[in-house]
C-alpha cells in the first residue's frame, strides 16, 4: 500500500514590528540612570571626602573592631567588605592599597598597614598580595567615625538589605578638603588636593566664628595645597585666589633636591604627587640619548627603605641651579596639578570654591552634631524617667515590697506597682527588675542623687540644640582638638614666584663660529669653520645658487621670509652641523612652510635693532626697509604673520647693515641699479613702501639681485634719484 506523501504546510510569520523612539527618549530611559549611578554611585566624592568603595571598607573594618584591635590579614578584610561592595576583591583591595600608610598617597593615612603597598609616586612599583599583608585602622578613624554610634548619621541597607552601612561618614573635620581624590565619572570630573590639615582647621574655625570671612582672610590662613608626596608649590596669590573661589585651577609644584659637592651629583628627594619617578626617568634618559641634557652623564633610581630618591650624575664644570632649570622646564620634576573640586552635595553634583566647601562641611557637620546631642538626650531623658519612678517607691519601699509578694501572678506585678504608686509601666518594669538586694533606702537615695546632674544635664543639651551659635562653639572646639593631636607641619613648601631663576635656553646651547649658507631653492647649511678648511665648494641642487653667507656662531637667531607675506624665526642651534658636500636642511620642510610656500631670504642676528634692516622689492616696483626691532617679541614665538605688505607680490628680500646696491629688473628689459640709502625705512611691518622703479603699460618686476661689480651691464643702470625709469639691461 503507497504511503501518503506529507504536505509541508509552512506559515509565514508576520514581520516585527518597528518601534520608533526619539534620541532623546532613549537617552533619557536608558542612559542617564547609568550616567547618575556612576557619578553618585561610584566616581565623584561626597561632602565627608569619601566615595562609597572607600565608605564601605572603613565601615567594614570598624565593624570587624578593627579601630582597636590588632591587625588582621588584608584578605579578611576584603572579603568581608564584600558583604558592602561585590566589585570584586581585587577592587576593594586596591581601594585599600591607596588608603594605607604605606603607599604614601594620603597625608593622613586611614589605614595602619604592615607589608608592601607599593608607593604613590611609583607606576612600577607593586603593591603584595592581600594575603601577604595586614592591616587595622589608624587611631586617626577615631574623628571620621565619631557619633556613628549615636545615630549621627542615616544608615540604609546593603545590596541584598541582609545589614546596614551608613550613608555618609560623621567626619569631625573637613576631610574633604584633607585627603586628596580624584574620579572621573560620565561627562564630568573630580580632581581635589589635599590642604594640611591644621590650616583647614584654623580656616574652618575662623569661619564658624565669622560666617563672612572672606576668600583673601582664608587665603592668609590656608596658605596652598599640602602634598603627602612634599616637593614644593610655586606660589602665586591670584592663582590661588582663582581655585579657592571657582574650585577650579591649577597648581604648580616642582621637585625639591640637594646638590652633592663632593660625588657631583644631584639628589632628587621629592618630586610631585602628580607625576612618577618613571616618568621622570624615561624623560631624562631619551634626553641624554638624543644628546639635549649633555650636562648629565647618568641617572638611576636609588629608592631604598630611608625613602625616596633619584641621583643625577653630573659633567665635571655644570652648575647644577642652572641644570635644575632647565630640567624643571623639559622634565615632569615640574608639574601642574590641575584642580577641579567637583563634590556630591545632597546627591547632586556641585563644583565649589574652597570657601564654599567649608560653609557645606559645617552644614553638613551641624546637622551630625544635632542628631549625636539628641541621641544623648534621649538616653539621658529615658534615665531620668527611672530615676523619678525609682523615687516614687523611697517613700514606702515596704509598700513595693508587699505589692510583690501579694500579687498572686507574675504577669499582675507590672500593672499592680503601676496603680500602687501612680508610674507609668516603663518605670515600673525597671522597677520590677531591681535584685532584691537593691530594695534598701542607702542604694535607692544614691541613685536618684543622679536626678540633680541628670537634669542639669539635659538642659544643657537641650539649650545647645536650640542654639547654632552653642553647636558651632562646640565644633570649633573639636576642631581645635583635633589640630593639637593630629597635625604636622607641611610638607608641600611654598616657593615664591619672585625667588624662581628662569630657563633660559641660550645658557645651555653649546657654543661655536659657524657659517649659515643660504640657497635661492630654500636650502640651509650651518657649518663649522673646521669643517670648512679645504673644502669650501658647495654642494647643491642641480639649477640652484647660493643666494646669501653670513659668518655669526650657534647663539645666533634666524629670520627666514617666506613668499607669504610671513616670518619664520629659529634658533642657530635648532639646525644640526652639515658639511659642504650635503645639500642641507630643506627650509619650507624644516620650518612647516604651508604648501606653495617659498623661502626668500634669510635673516642672521644675535640682538633685535634699528641698524640692521630687510630690505623688501616688490613686484609694482615699490620697496621698502623694516628694521630688525620691529621683528622682536616677548613670546618664543616661531612665526609671524603679517611681515611685510601684501599689496604687491615680494620678488626678493635683503638684508642691511651697511648701504646696498640693488640690480630691479622689469618684464620689459629695462633695469635700474640702486643704493639701499635711497629706500625709505618704515617701522611698521605692512607699510607698502615707495615707487623705486617707475613702471609703464602693466610692467612688473621680475628680478632683484645684489650688484655685482662684474656686471658691466648693471653699471650703465645706475640711478641717484627714485622714482626712476629703467635703462636698457642686456645682462
Amino acid at each position: 500500500m503507497a504511503k501518503k506523501k506529507k504536505t509541508a504546510i509552512t506559515e509565514e510569520l508576520p514581520p516585527a514590528p518597528i518601534v520608533r523612539q526619539p534620541i532623546t527618549e532613549t537617552i533619557e530611559k536608558n542612559y542617564m540612570p547609568y550616567v547618575m549611578s556612576v557619578i553618585v554611585s561610584r566616581a565623584i566624592p561626597e561632602i565627608d571626602g569619601f566615595k562609597p568603595s572607600h565608605r564601605k571598607l572603613l565601615y567594614t573594618m570598624y565593624k570587624m573592631g578593627l579601630l582597636t584591635g590588632q591587625r588582621t590579614k588584608s584578605t579578611n578584610v576584603v572579603g568581608a567588605t564584600m558583604k558592602l561592595n561585590p566589585h570584586g576583591d581585587a577592587a576593594i583591595y586596591e581601594t585599600m592599597v591607596r588608603l594605607t600608610r604605606g603607599n604614601g598617597a594620603l597625608l593622613h593615612p586611614f589605614v595602619d598597614s604592615k607589608g608592601n603597598f607599593g608607593k604613590q609616586y611609583s607606576s612600577d612599583m607593586a603593591y603584595a598580595a592581600s594575603r601577604y599583608t595586614e592591616v587595622k585602622l589608624d587611631s586617626f578613624c577615631n574623628e571620621i567615625f565619631r557619633g556613628i554610634d549615636k545615630n549621627a548619621v542615616d544608615m540604609k541597607d546593603n545590596y541584598d538589605a541582609t545589614m546596614q552601612e551608613p550613608v555618609l561618614l560623621p567626619t569631625s573635620f573637613p576631610n574633604v578638603l584633607v585627603s586628596p581624590n580624584m574620579g572621573i565619572a560620565v561627562g564630568m570630573a573630580s580632581r581635589i588636593c589635599s590642604f594640611n590639615l591644621g590650616e583647614i582647621c584654623d580656616g574652618t574655625v575662623a569661619l564658624l566664628k565669622n560666617p563672612n570671612t572672606t576668600t583673601d582672610e582664608l587665603l592668609d590662613i590656608i596658605k596652598a595645597p599640602d602634598f603627602a608626596g612634599g616637593a614644593g608649590v610655586i606660589y602665586n596669590r591670584d592663582q590661588m585666589r582663582q581655585i579657592y573661589e571657582t574650585g577650579e585651577g591649577s597648581v604648580t609644584l616642582r621637585a625639591r633636591y640637594s646638590y652633592d659637592k663632593a660625588e657631583n651629583c644631584i639628589e632628587i628627594l621629592e618630586i610631585p604627587y602628580s607625576t612618577t619617578i618613571e616618568l621622570i626617568l624615561k624623560k631624562i634618559t631619551d634626553m641624554i640619548k638624543d644628546g639635549t641634557l649633555k650636562e648629565v652623564t647618568d641617572a638611576r633610581n636609588e629608592i631604598d627603605l630611608s625613602g625616596f630618591k633619584l641621583t643625577l650624575d653630573l659633567r665635571r664644570g655644570t652648575d647644577p641651579e642652572k641644570l635644575m632649570t632647565k630640567l624643571y622646564k623639559k622634565t615632569p620634576l615640574q608639574d601642574n596639578f590641575a584642580c577641579n573640586f567637583n563634590i556630591l552635595v545632597d546627591g547632586t553634583p556641585r563644583q565649589m570654591g574652597v570657601r564654599e566647601i567649608l560653609i557645606e562641611w559645617i552644614r553638613f557637620r551641624l546637622g551630625c552634631v544635632k542628631r549625636e546631642l539628641t541621641f544623648d538626650l534621649n538616653k539621658k531623658c529615658d534615665k531620668l524617667h527611672l530615676l523619678l519612678g525609682l523615687g516614687e517607691i523611697l517613700l514606702d519601699i515596704d509598700k513595693a515590697v508587699r505589692i510583690v509578694r501579694e500579687t498572686e501572678k507574675e504577669a499582675d506585678v507590672v500593672p499592680n506597682l503601676m496603680s500602687g504608686f501612680g508610674i507609668d509601666e516603663v518605670q515600673a518594669e525597671y522597677i520590677a527588675e531591681i535584685k532584691l538586694r537593691h530594695l534598701n533606702r542607702e542604694y535607692i537615695i544614691e541613685r536618684i542623687k543622679e536626678i540633680d546632674s541628670l537634669q542639669k544635664e539635659i538642659a544643657e543639651l537641650q539649650a545647645t540644640i536650640a542654639s547654632e551659635a552653642k553647636m558651632k562653639k562646640r565644633i570649633a572646639m573639636q576642631l581645635l582638638e583635633i589640630k593639637a593631636k593630629y597635625a604636622m607641619p607641611r610638607k608641600t613648601k611654598l616657593i615664591y614666584e619672585e625667588t624662581i631663576s628662569e630657563y633660559k635656553e641660550e645658557h645651555f646651547v653649546e657654543n661655536y663660529n659657524a657659517k649659515f649658507i643660504l640657497t635661492r631653492e630654500g636650502y640651509f647649511k650651518k657649518i663649522t669653520l673646521q669643517s670648512l678648511r679645504g673644502n669650501d665648494e658647495q654642494m647643491l641642487k642641480s639649477g640652484d645658487e647660493v643666494t646669501q653667507i653670513y659668518d655669526s656662531d650657534n647663539t645666533a637667531e634666524l629670520l627666514f621670509v617666506s613668499s607669504q607675506q610671513k616670518v619664520y624665526k629659529a634658533k642657530a642651534s635648532d639646525f644640526a652641523t652639515k658639511k659642504a658636500s650635503e645639500l642641507g636642511d630643506y627650509i619650507p620642510a624644516k620650518l612647516g612652510f604651508d604648501d606653495g610656500e617659498q623661502c626668500m631670504g634669510m635673516m642672521v642676528t644675535q640682538k633685535y635693532d634699528d641698524k640692521k634692516k630687510f630690505v623688501f622689492i616688490f613686484k609694482n616696483g615699490k620697496g621698502v626697509k623694516i628694521p630688525s626691532v620691529s621683528y622682536e617679541t616677548k613670546a618664543n614665538r616661531k612665526k609671524l604673520v603679517g611681515a611685510y605688505s601684501d599689496a604687491s607680490p615680494l620678488v626678493a628680500a635683503f638684508v642691511e647693515e651697511t648701504p646696498i646696491d640693488i640690480l630691479m629688473v622689469n618684464d620689459a628689459g629695462k633695469a635700474i641699479l640702486i643704493s639701499s640709502k635711497l629706500i625709505q625705512d618704515k617701522p611698521t611691518r605692512t607699510a607698502s613702501g615707495t615707487v623705486l622703479f617707475q613702471l609703464k603699460n602693466g610692467q612688473k618686476i621680475t628680478e632683484a639681485k645684489l650688484y655685482e661689480a662684474s656686471d658691466t651691464a648693471a653699471a650703465k643702470c645706475r640711478k641717484i634719484k627714485v622714482p626712476a625709469t629703467g635703462s636698457t639691461y642686456s645682462g
